[in-house]
């Protein structure tokens, strides 16, 4: 279903989301999507109404020594998701608490361990998260777009964004993905802010 307005996605994904906690007793929703579309804005609005946790995608980007030119070539390889799925998604789908380093993008460095503890609801939230590597372990995946215009409006208002780099790298970046692995087709919520 795709939605253009965001109280009635918010809506049809909290049903979404009733439904799976009623048929599993646990419901695993990502919400990918185009650099500042609105996807950390909707996952704030639905962590004030579920009991989840919320996890960052952008704790996992690549750290320095990662970012090889193979790994770069890949659609999507500019994020840790080995690491994702190793320290976050698996010990959650086993029904433990999670502790993982989020990665800082600003002084590239590791930051002081976090729990993300075990909750009915866990919401991932950023770009990459419906990886086809991770994608079997959601039950509710998530596209959040805008015209790029409007993207970039958001982006030059971002404190420190560098939008030239987000023009020349990043929007690139994540469209091949979203192209290779046709990510906005087969999710089954997309919305337009």
């Amino acid at each position: 279903m795709e939605y253009n307005d965001l109280d009635c996605a918010l809506e049809a994904i909290l049903r979404q989301t009733s439904a799976l906690l009623e048929r599993d007793g646990r419901a695993f929703l990502a919400i990918d999507g185009r650099c500042a579309s609105g996807k950390t804005t909707l996952a704030g609005h639905l962590a004030q109404r579920l009991p989840c946790t919320l996890v960052h995608m952008d704790d996992f980007f690549l750290q320095p020594q990662q970012r090889t030119p193979q790994r770069l070539a890949q659609p999507g390889g500019n994020v840790d998701r080995e690491r994702f799925l190793s320290e976050v998604l698996s010990p959650l789908l086993a029904g433990r608490d999670a502790v993982y380093r989020p990665f800082d993008c600003h002084t590239f460095q590791m930051r002081q361990p976090v729990t993300a503890p075990c909750r009915p609801v866990v919401l991932v939230e950023g770009s990459y998260s419906c990886h086809p590597d991770l994608w079997d372990r959601y039950g509710l995946h998530i596209f959040v777009t805008a015209s790029l215009d409007t993207r970039l409006e958001r982006l030059a208002r971002r404190p420190g964004a560098n939008l030239a780099n987000f023009r020349t790298r990043w929007i690139p970046l994540e469209e091949r993905y979203f192209e290779a692995f046709s990510i906005q087709q087969r999710c089954e919520v997309v919305v337009h802010t």
